[in-house]
């Protein structure tokens, strides 16, 4: 039911929020080469560990005014706004996928397949998320997280093929991830220095998700990032904020352009079909 749908997407949604709190951690932590277990999140400024009741993600942030409970210091808008938008992907993606696991809740199977899937772009929202603010930071793509990526897309991913026995889905995914990869590795290799190969690599990643859940998906994906980042482009270059020589990572259009397929792919490849009365294509 819509209740059900709209519950569901709040709980998954507010897990996410408290994922992102982790995720500043990551996006901090990780670009340092340091733990991101250990020690406890403290105060860059003073060295006081958060309190955990000052550590409820958005809500302290507001109650604190943005400041150090301690040193009263600022604390950056950066943590509640990251923690939010993690929590409203999740809750989106929950909204995307829960429909079909809770229509077929009798079919033990397919509810393990679809469960899967939900599972493995959770991970993939919470990798963009980290993803997006360490390239922004340092213009790097930390194979720490690319590459193990793989591994978990595959074994979630291929779980649920084989639980819904749904082969073809495997190997979409798998020509999704070689030629998003090569694509970029051609560009990479063309103009060494506007595509580096941090997004070769995330290419490939993103390409095997969204093989996964189709072909119009996985072009409206490709092609969405180059258009957002291109125009982002202009706009910097319009607003003289750069020039055509500036680098300007990529991989953040490349996370949104690849939500935007997930989103909207199926609609929009099934549209464009349609205009020249192909209104059976995927």
């Amino acid at each position: 039911s819509a209740i059900c749908r709209v519950s569901m997407a709040i709980l998954v949604g507010a897990f996410g929020s408290m994922v992102g709190s982790f995720l500043n951690v990551v996006a901090y932590r990780v670009p340092l080469h340091r733990s991101i277990i250990s020690p406890p999140s403290a105060c860059p400024e003073c060295g006081v560990p958060i309190k955990r009741f000052d550590n409820i993600p958005v809500i302290s942030w507001f109650l604190l005014r943005g400041k150090c409970r301690g040193c009263k210091s600022s604390i950056s808008v950066r943590y509640p706004i990251v923690e939010l938008g993690t929590g409203i992907l999740f809750g989106f993606v929950a909204w995307k996928l829960l429909p079909k696991m809770i229509s077929n809740l009798s079919f033990t199977a397919l509810y393990a397949s679809r469960a899967l899937v939900l599972i493995a772009f959770l991970y993939l929202a919470s990798v963009s998320v980290v993803l997006a603010l360490i390239d922004l930071d340092t213009h790097t793509l930390p194979n720490w997280i690319v590459l193990p990526s793989y591994f978990v897309g595959v074994l979630l991913l291929g779980a649920a093929a084989v639980a819904k026995g749904d082969y073809g889905s495997i190997l979409r995914a798998a020509i999704g991830a070689g030629s998003l990869a090569l694509l970029y590795f051609v560009l990479a290799f063309a103009y060494p220095g506007g595509m580096g190969f941090g997004d070769v690599k995330l290419a490939g990643v993103l390409g095997l998700f969204l093989g996964y859940l189709g072909w119009g998906v996985l072009i409206t994906g490709a092609f969405a990032g180059f258009v957002l980042g291109g125009l982002f482009g202009i706009a910097l270059i319009l607003l003289r904020k750069a020039n055509r020589k500036s680098g300007i990572p990529f991989g953040p259009w490349m996370l949104l352009g690849s939500w935007v397929g997930v989103f909207f792919g199926a609609p929009i490849s099934h549209g464009y079909l349609a205009l020249f009365g192909f209104t059976n294509g995927t």
